[in-house]
C-alpha cells in the first residue's frame, strides 16, 4: 500500500482499489481522491464538507439540480408500492404511462419508446432496430453503418463501432464490421470561438453522398450523429449541416438517428434538439436528463412507420427479440415522471434558452487568458480548449481541474486538454458569472 493511500485512508480501511472507475486514471485518483458525499439544488457537498458548485450537471444528467423533492419523493412512493416489475410479457402502468407521455413531447410522429438503462444501450438499441428494420421490409442487404469522427456513442461494441473517439476504440479490436465515418465537424481555423452555430461546415454534410457513392445508398442501413458533439469537447453543428444529412437520408431511404442522450430534456433549451434545429430524425437516443440523473435511464423515440413494419405477421409473435431485464423499471419510470412535472412547472427548458446568452458571455469572457486556444457554447454546455504540453498531452487540463476542484470548489469534467462545462438548469446568473469568475482564476494560475 503506498504513502498516499495509507494517508488519506489509513491502514485499516476497505482498500479503496477495490473499485475500478470508469474513464478514470484510477492510480492518480486513489492519490487524490475528490469523493462527493452529498448534494442538493446546484450543488454537491464534498468529503471535505465544502460546498462546490455543480459545473457540469453530475455527468451532463442532473438537469433539475440534485434532491428536488418531488423526484425523490415520487420514487420514494414508488418503491413503496412496486419495486421492480417485468416488462416482458407483463408490463405495469407506469411504463405504460410515461411512454405516451414522451412520445406527446417528442416531434413528429416520433410516437413510440423503447426503454433502456442508459445511453450505451440506447444507441446499441437504436442500431439494432435499423437494421432489424429494414429486414422486416424485405431489404436485407442494407447492413452498412454511419458513424462520425469524434463521436461518441456509448461504450457498447456497437456504439464504439460508430463513434470515432480513438481512446474509446484503440483496445477492443473486434468491432462491428461495415461501419463508415463522416468527417468530424470541428474546424477551429474558421470558427474559432463560436457560440451558437458554427457559421462554416456545412459542406461537410455530403460527406455522406461520398459515402453512397462509395458503398451505394441502398447498402446503408442507418446514420446515427450527435446534433451536438459532447463528449468531445462540445461542437455545435455547423449551421444547416443536420437538414443536409436529413436530405441526402431521404434521397436514399436511409435512417437518421439523432444520440441526444446529452442534448434531450433542456441542454439546448428544448425537449430534443431536433426542435432547435428543425430536422425531423427517425430515432432519437435519450438518456441522462430524462430523470435528472436519479434513476439510470435511456431508451429509443422511434417513428410510427418504423413500429409498424415490426406489427405483422401473427400477433402472438415476439416481433424484436431484444430488450433488457431492467427495461421501463418501475423507480426508473417514476423518477422520469417526476422530472418532466419539475421541467414542465418550474418552465427550466425555457430557464435554458434565457440563460444562453448569460452563459455564453462569461464563458466567452475567457477567450483571451494565455493559453486559451478556443472556446465554444450553445445552450448551456461549453467548452474551453487548452494548448497542450507538448510533452506531456493532456496534463493541462488535469491540472485545471484539479485546481477548480480543491481551489475554486467546482464540479467540472475535462477530456485531453479541454474543459467541458454543462451546469444545471436551476443555476442563476450569479452562479454562472461566479463559475467563470472561478475558471479564469484556475486559468491564470496555470498559466504562470
Amino acid at each position: 500500500m503506498n504513502q498516499a493511500f495509507e494517508k488519506h485512508h489509513g491502514r485499516n480501511s476497505p482498500d479503496q482499489r477495490a473499485l475500478w472507475m470508469p474513464f478514470t486514471p484510477n492510480r492518480a485518483t486513489l492519490a487524490d481522491p475528490m469523493r462527493l458525499v452529498g448534494a442538493d439544488g446546484a450543488y454537491y457537498t464534498g468529503e471535505d464538507g465544502r460546498k462546490k458548485f455543480d459545473g457540469v450537471s453530475g455527468l451532463w444528467c442532473c438537469n433539475a439540480g440534485h434532491n428536488h423533492p418531488h423526484i425523490v419523493e415520487t420514487v420514494t412512493r414508488q418503491l413503496r408500492e412496486l419495486d421492480y416489475a417485468p416488462n416482458f410479457l407483463y408490463g405495469h402502468p407506469g411504463a405504460f404511462d410515461f411512454a405516451a407521455r414522451l412520445a406527446a413531447l417528442a416531434p413528429g410522429d416520433l410516437n413510440h419508446v423503447f426503454f433502456t438503462n442508459s445511453g450505451s444501450e440506447a444507441t446499441d438499441t437504436a442500431l439494432k432496430i435499423a437494421l432489424a428494420y429494414h429486414q422486416a421490409k424485405g431489404d436485407g442487404k442494407r447492413t452498412m453503418l454511419v458513424g462520425r469522427e469524434r463521436a461518441f456513442h456509448g461504450v457498447g461494441f456497437g456504439g464504439i463501432s460508430v463513434g470515432g473517439m480513438v481512446a474509446n476504440r484503440r483496445a477492443f479490436g473486434n468491432l462491428l464490421p461495415r461501419v463508415a465515418h463522416l468527417r468530424h465537424t470541428y474546424l477551429p481555423e474558421q470558427n474559432r470561438f463560436c457560440a451558437g452555430e458554427a457559421e462554416h461546415g456545412v459542406e461537410l454534410a455530403d460527406d455522406l453522398q461520398r459515402i453512397v457513392d462509395l458503398h451505394g445508398g441502398d447498402t446503408i442501413a442507418a446514420v446515427i450523429v450527435e446534433p451536438m458533439a459532447g463528449s468531445t469537447g462540445i461542437l455545435p453543428p455547423p449551421r444547416g449541416y443536420l437538414a443536409r444529412l436529413r436530405e441526402i437520408c431521404d434521397r436514399h431511404s436511409i435512417l437518421l438517428i439523432f444520440d441526444e442522450v446529452i442534448t434531450a430534456f433542456g441542454r439546448l433549451g428544448h425537449t430534443f434538439a431536433a426542435e432547435r434545429f428543425g430536422v425531423q430524425p427517425d430515432m432519437i437516443c435519450f438518456a441522462k436528463g430524462v430523470s435528472s440523473g436519479v434513476v439510470p435511464l435511456g431508451g429509443v423515440m422511434i417513428r410510427s412507420g418504423i413500429y409498424d413494419a415490426f406489427m405483422q405477421g401473427p400477433d402472438y409473435m415476439i416481433e424484436l427479440f431484444h430488450g433488457y431485464t431492467y427495461s421501463g423499471h418501475p423507480l426508473a419510470m417514476a423518477a422520469g415522471s417526476a422530472a418532466m412535472d419539475v421541467y414542465e412547472q418550474e418552465g427550466l427548458f425555457q430557464r435554458g434558452l434565457e440563460l444562453e446568452p448569460v452563459f455564453a458571455e462569461h464563458i466567452m469572457s475567457l477567450k483571451d487568458h494565455t493559453g486559451v486556444t478556443d472556446v465554444r457554447c450553445i445552450g448551456l454546455a461549453g467548452a474551453i480548449d487548452l494548448a497542450p504540453d507538448p510533452a506531456a498531452p493532456t496534463t493541462r487540463g488535469r491540472k485545471a481541474f484539479l485546481s477548480a476542484y480543491h481551489d475554486q470548489d467546482l464540479v467540472i469534467r475535462y477530456t485531453a486538454d479541454t474543459l467541458v462545462f454543462a451546469p444545471p438548469l436551476v443555476s442563476t446568473e450569479a452562479e454562472l458569472a461566479a463559475l467563470f469568475e472561478k475558471v479564469g482564476t484556475v486559468l491564470r494560475a496555470l498559466s504562470k
